[in-house]
């Protein structure tokens, strides 16, 4: 019988004001994030996916900060974002000018996406599944 080690979970929290600025400081996050933790996914599929999130709980949230969750487990990046507002997005809100794609690129790029209440109002995220390198 061979012992293996669990899937190592790894995990951190950052807490924004709820301003545009929140946007560029989330994307710079989770960029370090992922190179200082070397997880195996599209850094830019990442942080797009990302903005998009962040950028929704700023126009659509209430309340003063969002909070950003990055987590590593399983063969998985999974990006949270919390925010205010009790009003969960169904993915079918048309793209327009002002909101952009909406979830309709999260839902395109991501392995998998959803939504929930908190205590405190709602959270979006969305995961990417690390990539295997074949060897040459």
């Amino acid at each position: 019988m061979t012992l293996t080690r669990p899937a190592q979970l790894r995990q951190c929290r950052i807490r924004l004001p709820r301003e545009p600025a929140a946007a560029a400081a989330a994307r710079g996050h989770v960029r370090a994030v992922i190179r200082d933790w070397n997880i195996p996914v599209d850094p830019d599929i990442a942080v797009l996916l990302t903005s998009d999130l962040v950028t929704n709980a700023i126009m659509t949230g209430i309340g003063e900060t969002v909070t950003l969750a990055v987590r590593r487990s399983s063969g998985r990046l999974r990006i949270d974002v919390y925010d205010g507002s009790r009003a969960l997005p169904t993915g079918s809100e048309p793209a327009t000018p002002q909101t952009g794609p909406g979830l309709a690129l999260v839902a395109a790029l991501a392995a998998a996406w959803g939504c929930f209440h908190t205590p405190a109002g709602k959270a979006v995220y969305f995961t990417l599944t690390f990539q295997t390198v074949r060897p040459d």
